[in-house]
């Protein structure tokens, strides 16, 4: 059973950046397509950004688009969110998940998640 944990959340100003990492034990990540996902207060969880198993391709939601670089490293068993210019509207419990299928993630049917980091973004 493969287990997701996710670090590197806190509380930055706006413009600031962080970086996102989730870790993978119990499992080996570089089979299955990993994403970020981020739910706001009162708000459904959205997606973020998506990239395949071995990390060719990715996608993002428009709302990031530009700012966040979703990256692997199969050897490190990690996932990494890099969020760059972060506005007030970032702010969100921030969720990784990996899927064996690219809709499936997409599609928030994620065969493992992890427990969230907390991203609170200050204007």
């Amino acid at each position: 059973q493969m287990q997701l944990v996710e670090s590197g959340g806190g509380l930055v100003q706006a413009g600031d950046s962080l970086r996102l990492s989730c870790a993978a034990s119990g499992g080996t990540a570089s089979s299955f397509f990993m994403g970020w996902f981020r739910q706001a207060p009162g708000k459904v969880r959205e997606f973020v950004a998506i990239i395949m198993a071995n990390g060719v391709s990715t996608d993002y939601a428009n709302s990031v688009k530009g700012r966040f670089t979703i990256s692997r490293d199969n050897v490190k068993n990690t996932v990494y969110l890099q969020m760059n210019s972060l506005k007030p509207e970032d702010t969100a419990i921030y969720y990784c998940a990996a899927s064996t299928g690219w809709a499936r993630l997409k599609a928030h049917i994620g065969d493992y998640w992890g427990q969230g980091t907390q991203v609170t973004v200050s204007s």
